[in-house]
């Protein structure tokens, strides 16, 4: 009888709720922010209810299989806070790599459209909110289907998931490997989108060269009446015929895009 309701019930007490709830708070850092900063997660048509059920489940998982090994008092020291910022840094940098990377789809599309003449066919993306033109839209939309269908989003999730493995919460990892993540993505998607976009912008070339001689050999054909029709059908139909290879693009950028955010957390380790 002489047994306290602690000692009985074990984390009955309210200091051990207090640890278990700052750890809690401590494993969904690093995996809230990269749902923030993700190019799915972070679309403005999901809801922000759904993120934070998103996060809480997950960080569940995590906080189960991943126990942290630090204590939680150093959360208000300056230790603490940089072991915050840290984690804050690694989530968002993850999602930013993606992000980076799938910005090579609406750059090609906006490539495409100023060639076509179609730069001023636009409206606001669902996704980012800002208003881009619809061969961006399409293409991006096109881009995230394919990374749903091979479950890349999982995958994703898997590797943010795994890097709490990798890169233990309280560790310090090298700063220099965030921004070297960060440059390399922003190299590879400028050489995905140049991948991308060439071959239309390529055959829409040779459409106003070839407009370009007939309007020469007949200076009465009125070049905005005429030029422009075909070049906006000619891209219309090399989109149609290209959506296979497309397809097969998107998902060689969807792999890319998975195996430099892996790149990048082992880099984080190494360092």
């Amino acid at each position: 009888m002489d047994q306290s309701l602690n000692d009985i019930i074990p984390g009955l007490g309210l200091q051990n709720i207090i640890e278990v709830l700052l750890a809690f708070f401590l494993s969904s850092i690093r995996l809230s922010a990269f749902i923030i900063a993700s190019p799915l997660f972070s679309a403005r048509f999901i809801m922000l209810r759904v993120r934070i059920l998103i996060a809480f489940v997950i960080t569940v998982i995590v906080f189960a299989s991943h126990p942290i090994e630090i204590d939680t008092k150093i959360l208000t020291s300056a230790h603490g806070i940089a072991i915050i910022f840290k984690e804050i840094a690694i989530g968002v940098t993850a999602g930013l790599i993606l992000s980076i990377m799938f910005s090579a789809a609406s750059l090609a599309g906006e490539k495409i459209a100023t060639s076509a003449g179609l730069s001023y066919a636009a409206q606001v993306d669902p996704i980012s909110g800002v208003q881009t033109p619809v061969v961006s839209q399409i293409l991006y939309l096109f881009l995230i289907m394919i990374f749903l269908t091979a479950d890349g989003h999982l995958i994703a999730l898997r590797i943010i998931i795994e890097s709490y493995k990798l890169i233990p919460i309280g560790t310090l990892p090298v700063p220099s490997a965030l921004i070297d993540g960060g440059m390399a993505a922003s190299g590879s998607m400028f050489l995905n989108a140049s991948i991308i976009m060439l071959p239309v912008v390529l055959v829409v070339l040779l459409i106003n060269v070839a407009i370009g001689i007939i309007t020469r050999s007949a200076p009465q054909l009125n070049l905005f009446s005429f030029g422009f029709p075909i070049t906006m059908l000619g891209t219309f139909v090399i989109l149609y015929f290209s959506i296979s290879n497309l397809a097969f693009a998107f998902s060689d950028l969807v792999d890319s895009s998975l195996d430099h955010l892996m790149t990048t957390i082992e880099s984080l380790k190494n360092g």
